[in-house]
Order: structure tokens, then sequence, then C-alpha cells
């Protein structure tokens, strides 16, 4: 009979504790959001897919096309391509690819990048019934209007043809001096020949 008794204390208790939060928590300001139409602000650590960085002082990424980050994904999610332009030191980052369906946000590309070209986006809210739509081309998403033309620099750029115009003339001699010994060689093979021919 005791135990029925302590039942119901407990059991009141339990309501009593239980009102008191429902009546604390209902004079709060309500912290839901209105989705899609207000966001969640994402804290500093959030981990989104990645993406390339813009330096304000140029406008454009940093990315130096090293492929560390490629060769540092476990899931190979990334793909790089590049290409040498004239009067730009170093190879220029074409396209920048990652698909998003097979990385695992394990971080080594973004540990890898020894220049700091990319980071954690603060993207959470990607939807879609569609593979195709979660592989990102990071360079089209950084310059949606248009990726910026390089900046040539005019001494690289007169440097490397003066560089180009002596491989080209150290290659010609190369080849006149082949030509002339195998034209010497040919003649001394006639006159080989010939005197072979006197003695006969």
């Amino acid at each position: 009979m005791s135990g029925y008794f302590t039942n119901i204390i407990d059991g009141l208790k339990s309501l009593a504790i239980g009102l008191g939060i429902t009546n604390r928590e209902f004079l709060k300001k309500p912290i839901t959001l209105q989705y899609p139409h207000e966001a969640l602000k994402m804290t500093p650590r959030y981990r989104g897919h990645i993406e390339l960085l813009k330096n304000p002082e140029t406008g454009t990424h940093t990315c130096i096309s090293c492929g560390m980050c490629a060769n540092g994904c476990p899931s190979k999610s990334i793909t790089i391509k590049s290409k040498k332009v004239p009067g730009v030191k170093g190879k220029v980052l074409t396209s920048y690819i990652l698909d998003f369906t097979t990385c695992s946000l394990c971080g080594q590309c973004v540990e890898n990048c020894k220049p700091a070209a990319i980071d954690f986006s603060n993207a959470y809210n990607l939807a879609s019934t569609r593979k195709e739509d979660f592989i990102f081309n990071l360079l089209e998403r950084l310059h949606p209007e248009g990726v910026p033309e390089p900046v040539v620099d005019p001494e690289l750029l007169k440097k490397e043809k003066e560089k180009k115009a002596a491989a080209a003339q150290k290659a010609a001699e190369k080849k006149a001096a082949a030509e002339k010994k195998a034209a010497e060689d040919a003649a001394a093979e006639k006159g080989g020949e010939a005197t072979a021919e006197e003695k006969s």
C-alpha cells in the first residue's frame, strides 16, 4: 500500500518539474526559423564542401595548380586542369572540379594546400535528386561572371621569347652541324671507294 502512495508522490513531483520547464520555456522568444525564407548562420568551424578563396588584392584565386589537394584526397574527389600561358609565372588554373558525391569532408585537401587557396564553405542546404548537381566546378563558382584573364608580365614574356629564340637557334645549329658531318662522312666514304677502285 505504501508503494502505491510513493508512486503517486513521485508522479506528482515529475509532473511539477515538467510543468515548471514548460512554463519557463513558454515565456522565451521562439528560435524557429521560417525556412527557406530565413537561413541559419553557420559557425566559422562548420565544414561544408570546399571552395576556392578569392584574393581581395587581385580579385581572383591564389591556386598555383600544384595538385597537392588532388594527390592528398583519399577519395580522389578533386580534378585539376591547368595550362602554361606565355608571360605568366607558373601554370594557370583552367578547371577545378569537385565531385562532392564521393567527398568525405576529411580536410586533407585544405591541410595540404600550401598557398591556402581553398577552405570549407558554409553551404549546408544542398539538396537534389541528380548526381550531376553535386559535381562542382569551383573556378566557375568563384567567378560566375567569367574567369579574369591572367596578368601577363612583359619582362617575363620578353625573357621567354628570348629563351625560345635561343633554343630554336641552338636546334638549327645542331641540325646544320649534323648535316655537315653527314656530308663529310659521305664525301669521305666516296673518297675511300675511289681509292679502292684505283688500287684495283
